[in-house]
C-alpha cells in the first residue's frame, strides 16, 4: 500500500541551532553592510562598558562620599551618572537604528532575489508547492531573518560583551562574592535549555499554521465565485475558524513557555541577590566588606542576568534563522531549467545538442519529432513494479508547423492539444523526442528567446491590475501610438475608447473590471503588439459573441500572413481554412490533413464535424 502523500504545507524540522554553511551564505547578504555591522557592535560595546559606571559610582558615594559628608563629590557623581545614562540613550538608539535598516536592507535584497528567481522557476514547481507555502517563505521566513539582523546576532554579541564585562568586574571587585552569586548559573542554564526546546516546537507548529492559513485563503479567495456560487461561505467559514483555531492554540503554547520561563529567570535572579544579602550582610558585621560594594554588586547582579535571560532568547532567535534559512535557500537552489549551457536542463534522458545559439529569426518553422511526454507523478515511489510505466499524455507526436502556414489541433478534453503547447513554450520538458525551432533543439536555445518569438493567446485570460497600456506592452516598452495601433488591429480599441480614461483605465485584479470577451480582445492586442514571429491560439475565440469573432477572424487573416501560426480548438468552424488540421485522441495523433479531406475520410474529425454541426441544428 502506498503512503499518503505528505501535507505540503507541513513545516519541515527544524534543523540543527548553528549550520556554518548556512551562516556563510547568510553572510553574503550582510557583507556590503558591514560598516552598519561594525557601528552597530562598537554601539554596542559602549553601552554595555557604560552600564559597569552605575555601580561603581554607587560604590564610591556610598563608601566615600557620604561618610566624608562631600556634598560636592555626591554632586559630581550624580551628574557623572546622568551624563552615563543619555550615552547609554544615544549609544541603545543608534544600534536599534542601525541594526533596524541592516534587517530591512538584507530583506530588502533577499525579497528582490526570491521574487526574481519564483518567476523563473518552471510551472511543475509551482503544481507540486501550493501558493500560500511560498508566500510563507517570503514573508515569515524573511522576516526570521530580519530578526536575526535586528535583535539576533549582532545584539547576541554585545549582550556577551556586557555579560563578560560585568563578571570580570564582579571578579575584581570581590571574587567571593562572586562566586556567590554565580551558584544559580546551572539553574539559568537548565531552565534555558528546556526553554528553547519548547520554544522551538512551539514556533514550528505556528508556522506550519500559517502555512496552512495562508494555502487555504489563497485557494478560496482566488475562488470566491465558485464559492458564492454554491452557497459555501459558512462552511468554508467553519473550515477557516478550525485552521484559525488551531493557529491560536499554537500561539497560546508560545505564550505560556514564554510566561512561565521569564518569571523562573527572575526567581533566581531574586535568589542570588538574597544570597548576597546574606553573605555581603555577615562580612559587613565583620568589617571585611564594606556596605557599598554590597550595593554595587546588587546593581551588578541584576544587570548580569538581564543579558544572560536575553542570550536564551536570541539563541532561539538564531535557532529559527538558520530553520528558515535552510527553507529560504532549499527555494533559491531549486533549479529554474533555464541553463543555457549543452546540458540544457534536459530531463528524463533527453539527449544533450549543441551550443546556445541566438534569438530564431523571422520566419520561424516548428517541428515536433516523435515527442513522448508524462507529467510528473506525485505517486509514492512504494508502487509495484508494473506501475513505473509513465502515464504518457503524448504518445509519439509529431508535426512541422511552417512560415506563413496555420496548423491546427483539436481534439476531446485532455487529448494533450495544450500539453503540446506547455512543451513549445518550455513550461515542461519532453521525456523522449526533440522540439526544433528552425531545425534547432530548443533546448539548445535560451527560453526567453523561445519565448520572444511567440504571441500566445490563452483560453484562461489573466490580466494583471494596472492600466490597460501597461497590460498591452507586457513584452516590451512600447510607445503608447504603437499600443494603440496593435488594439486597433483586433477591434480591441472600440472597448479602450468605451471606458474612462482609455488606455491609462485601471483594470481590477486579473481584469475582473472588464467582461471575458473584452479580456480575450486585450490579450490579443497584447500578444500581437510584440509583432511575434509564431502565434499560438488557445481557442482564442471561445468566450466572445459571434459579431467580435468575426473581427477578429478578419485581423486574423492579414496578422498571420508570413508568421507559423498554431491553433488549439473546440469550435471547427474557426479553423476550417486551416493549411493542416491535427486530430489528437488519448495523446495521439490519430488524423491530419485538410479540412476537406479530413471529412472525405470520414474518421474522428468527421464524427466531432457532424456532431457541432448537429447540436448548432439543434440549438
Amino acid at each position: 500500500m502506498s503512503n499518503p502523500p505528505p501535507d505540503p504545507t507541513e513545516e519541515e524540522v527544524l534543523g540543527k541551532a548553528y549550520d556554518a554553511r548556512l551562516a556563510r551564505r547568510l553572510l553574503r547578504y550582510a557583507w556590503p553592510y558591514r560598516g552598519v555591522i561594525v557601528a552597530s557592535l562598537a554601539l554596542l560595546m559602549a553601552d554595555g562598558a557604560l552600564q559597569l559606571v552605575g555601580p561603581l559610582l554607587t560604590r564610591h558615594v556610598i563608601d566615600v562620599a557620604v561618610p566624608a559628608r562631600d556634598s560636592r563629590d555626591i554632586a559630581r557623581s550624580a551628574l557623572l551618572f546622568a551624563t552615563t545614562l543619555l550615552a547609554q540613550f544615544a549609544c541603545s538608539y543608534g544600534e536599534t537604528v542601525l541594526t533596524a535598516r541592516l534587517g530591512q536592507r538584507v530583506m530588502h535584497d533577499l525579497r528582490t532575489q526570491l521574487f526574481a528567481h519564483l518567476q523563473r522557476l518552471p510551472v511543475a514547481f509551482f503544481h507540486r508547492n501550493p501558493v500560500g507555502r511560498l508566500v510563507t517563505r517570503v514573508t515569515a521566513d524573511v522576516e526570521s531573518l530580519n530578526e536575526l539582523f535586528t535583535s539576533g546576532v549582532v545584539a547576541g554579541l554585545g549582550d556577551l560583551f556586557t555579560l563578560l564585562a560585568i563578571s570580570i568586574l564582579m571578579l575584581v571587585v570581590d571574587w567571593r562574592l562572586a562566586l556567590a552569586a554565580f551558584v544559580v548559573i546551572p539553574f539559568v542554564v537548565l531552565a534555558s535549555n528546556v526553554f528553547r526546546v519548547r520554544v522551538r516546537e512551539a514556533y514550528r507548529a505556528i508556522r506550519t499554521r500559517l502555512a496552512r492559513i495562508n494555502a487555504f485563503l489563497q485557494e478560496r479567495l482566488s475562488g470566491v465565485r465558485v464559492v458564492q456560487l454554491f452557497g459555501r461561505e459558512s462552511e468554508e467559514a467553519r473550515r477557516f475558524d478550525r485552521l484559525n483555531a488551531d493557529h491560536l492554540d499554537a500561539h497560546l503554547k508560545s505564550i505560556t513557555v514564554y510566561a512561565l520561563y521569564f518569571p523562573i529567570i527572575e526567581l533566581l535572579t531574586t535568589v542570588a541577590i538574597a544570597i548576597i544579602l546574606v553573605t555581603g550582610a555577615a562580612r559587613v558585621d565583620v568589617g571585611t566588606m564594606t556596605v557599598g560594594t554590597v550595593a554595587a554588586f546588587l546593581q551588578l547582579v541584576r544587570r548580569f542576568f538581564e543579558p544572560l535571560q536575553d542570550l536564551s532568547d536570541k539563541y532561539n532567535t538564531l535557532q529559527q534563522a538558520m530553520a528558515a534559512s535552510e527553507r529560504i535557500f532549499g527555494l533559491l537552489d531549486e533549479p529554474n531549467g533555464r541553463r543555457e549551457s549543452g546540458d540544457g536542463g534536459t530531463r528524463g534522458g533527453a539527449e544533450r545538442l549543441g551550443t546556445p545559439v541566438s534569438r530564431p529569426p523571422t520566419p520561424v518553422s516548428i517541428e515536433f519529432q516523435g515527442v513522448w511526454f508524462a507529467y510528473p507523478s506525485s505517486r509514492s515511489s512504494a508502487t509495484s513494479p508494473e506501475q513505473h510505466e509513465p502515464q504518457w499524455v503524448l504518445r509519439d507526436v509529431s508535426f512541422t508547423a511552417r512560415p506563413g502556414q496555420t496548423l491546427a489541433i483539436v481534439g476531446h478534453t485532455g487529448a494533450g492539444k495544450t500539453t503540446i503547447i506547455n512543451l513549445l513554450l518550455r513550461f515542461y520538458e519532453a521525456q523522449r523526442g526533440r522540439i526544433l525551432v528552425n531545425g534547432v533543439d530548443v533546448r539548445t536555445i535560451p527560453v526567453e528567446e523561445v519565448r520572444r518569438v511567440i504571441g500566445y493567446v490563452q483560453q484562461d485570460i489573466f490580466l494583471f491590475a494596472g492600466d490597460i497600456a501597461s497590460n498591452i506592452r507586457l513584452s516590451a516598452p512600447l510607445p503608447l501610438d504603437e499600443v494603440r495601433r496593435a488594439a486597433e488591429r483586433v477591434g480591441a480599441d472600440r472597448i479602450v475608447q468605451r471606458l474612462p480614461g482609455g488606455y491609462d483605465y485601471e483594470l481590477g485584479e486579473r481584469g475582473s473590471s472588464v467582461s471575458v470577451g473584452e479580456r480575450q480582445l486585450l490579450s490579443f492586442a497584447r500578444a500581437i503588439a510584440a509583432d511575434p514571429a509564431v502565434l499560438v491560439l488557445d481557442e482564442a475565440t471561445s468566450a466572445v459573441d459571434s459579431e467580435i469573432e468575426g473581427e477578429i477572424q478578419r485581423a486574423l487573416a492579414e496578422l498571420m500572413r508570413g508568421r507559423t501560426t498554431i491553433a488549439i480548438a473546440h469550435r471547427l468552424s474557426t479553423i476550417r481554412d486551416a493549411d493542416e488540421i491535427l486530430v489528437m485522441h488519448h495523446g495521439e495523433v490519430r488524423e491530419r490533413g485538410t479540412h476537406r479531406d479530413l471529412l472525405e475520410h470520414d474518421g474522428l474529425y468527421a464524427r466531432l464535424w457532424r456532431l457541432q454541426r448537429g447540436v448548432a441544428r439543434g440549438a
